[in-house]
């Protein structure tokens, strides 16, 4: 397995569930993507409601003036005529309406649908957003244990470098060797020097890029467990290619949320052609008003002046200037565009697996014959070494066993993590799992 216990000592130790576990839970794309569902559930909401009646109330307060008027109340008081004419009136009207679509072609039943539909894709979505994250973790991941290793096998090198230059310089000293083989050693011991500066150099880079997936900022070092893996784990049998790829096809967020994008084109069809059907609506109300200058009170007013009504609405579409029919033929579009869409996802998805399929078989075979290759490489390398202390083998000989043994050790490197990684993405695509 690519995880291993974390370390107990004072810096963590990043296994790939931790690495793993970290990203789904702070990665910035993620939540985006997750923003994105919650949206789709509030246009569901609303789409919903939008099956039930409104209702509504208003009131309106207004005042009037009637500059030449000249009636007015007249009053007797004590035998004389007052009159009073009020230039200022004040108005007041309340009203509740309701309103109901009863039926607009299913347009507003096909609405819910679509947004159902839109919600589960955006899941989807999320899904497969988490999905790639998880994908470049562990390729990061594999490849940041290649690099350690390869660091490793690099720094045993050069320790062999050194004593073989340390070897020559014994031998120039007692005129077995002259200065200008001394000069080569020293010139590959150098080499291996800055190999080994290469191989850290690219070995921080990815740790880098492992801390910016998991959206870690701060200064502190990054480090990752290093597992065991052993070889019944690297030779282990690879599932066959079609049926990794008919799970897959089951199981895949991309292509199940394609699925539900053409179904949505299909709901998207019938709202289309709602545009050719009738809107039938139900509507209703309740209103009354005061005047400041009637002579009844306001709670007299606001009972005797109640007024009701209650209403049937329909609208038959007879020309639109040809806009349901584009908008028809529009949503076909789109929903042969969706059909394709899911056709050519299903073809990338056979062949990324097909790729890891291939890569994995591949490696597979390459380090079983890479591991007899070290194996050999080693042994003629210990014997050039013996040669050429005893001066039976010259320095171009050493070298070149030396630069055999060095080829070896990194292709049974690269062999085995490609072996791993490309065996850990077809189980992925399985299961769905990463381990």
């Amino acid at each position: 397995m690519l995880m291993a216990a974390v370390s107990g000592s004072a810096q963590k130790q990043w296994t790939l569930q931790d690495c793993i576990d970290y990203a789904l839970a702070n990665n910035i794309t993620l939540k985006k993507s997750q923003l994105q569902k919650q949206s789709a559930t509030e246009d569901l909401k609303g789409a919903k409601a939008a099956l039930l009646p409104t209702l509504s109330a208003s009131t309106n307060q207004s005042i009037g003036y009637q500059p030449w008027k000249d009636a007015g109340i007249s009053t007797v008081t004590n035998g004389t005529v007052n009159t009073k004419v009020d230039k200022t009136y004040y108005n007041g009207n309340y009203g509740i309406n309701a309103q109901w679509t009863v039926w607009n072609g299913n347009r507003n039943t096909n609405t819910v649908k679509l947004d159902q539909l839109a919600e589960q894709e955006a899941e989807l979505s999320a899904q497969a957003t988490a999905n790639d994250i998880q994908e470049r973790i562990a390729q990061i991941y594999a490849q940041i244990l290649y690099l350690d290793e390869s660091v490793k096998v690099s720094e045993q090198t050069l320790e062999t470098s050194k004593k073989n230059e340390e070897r020559g310089q014994e031998m120039v000293s007692v005129g077995k060797m002259s200065k200008a083989d001394l000069a080569q050693l020293t010139a590959q011991r150098a080499n291996d020097e800055y190999a080994i500066v290469e191989a850290r150099s690219q070995l921080l880079n990815y740790k880098l890029q492992m801390k910016q997936l998991l959206e870690i900022t701060d200064e502190a070092a990054f480090d990752v467990a290093i597992p065991e893996i052993s070889d019944e784990r690297i030779l282990s049998e690879i599932p066959s290619l079609q049926s990794v790829y008919e799970e897959a096809v089951l199981t895949r967020p991309e292509l199940e949320r394609l699925r539900l994008a053409v179904k949505s084109s299909d709901v998207s069809v019938s709202i289309a052609k709602a545009g050719w059907l009738p809107n039938v609506s139900l509507t209703g109300g309740v209103s009354t008003s005061t005047n400041s200058l009637s002579s009844n009170g306001w709670g007299s007013q606001m009972k005797t002046n109640v007024a009701s009504q209650v209403g049937v609405g329909v609208s038959v579409p007879i020309f639109d200037g040809r806009s349901t029919k584009t908008a028809v033929n529009k949503a076909k579009i789109q929903q042969l565009q969706s059909q394709l869409d899911l056709q050519d996802q299903q073809k990338t998805l056979y062949t990324n697996i097909q790729s890891f399929w291939l890569n994995a078989l591949n490696n597979q075979e390459k380090y079983r014959a890479a591991s007899a290759s070290v194996e050999s490489a080693q042994q003629s390398y210990e014997l050039l070494s013996e040669q050429f202390r005893l001066g039976l083998k010259n320095i171009v000989e050493l070298m070149t066993g030396k630069n055999n043994l060095l080829s070896a050790q990194q292709n049974l490197l690269q062999s085995k993590y490609q072996t791993i990684y490309n065996k850990q993405m077809l189980e992925f695509y399985r299961n769905g799992i990463i381990k």
